[in-house]
């Protein structure tokens, strides 16, 4: 018998700024009332952060 193990995929979600598909250990949050949206870089936070002051100013 030979038990091989097939290593799963880890459990992924897209960037909230660029789509990017991130491994959910490895993303960012920013908690919301309603809903929690994800980041793959610090980069991306500010890119969103940036863009709802612009609209909302």
């Amino acid at each position: 018998m030979n038990d091989k193990k097939n290593p799963c995929e880890p459990e992924t979600i897209a960037c909230s700024v660029c789509l990017k598909e991130i491994p959910v250990s490895e993303a960012r949050s920013e908690e919301a009332t309603d809903y929690v949206m994800y980041y793959c870089s610090l980069d991306c936070y500010d890119k969103w952060k940036n863009q709802s002051q612009e609209s909302n100013p």
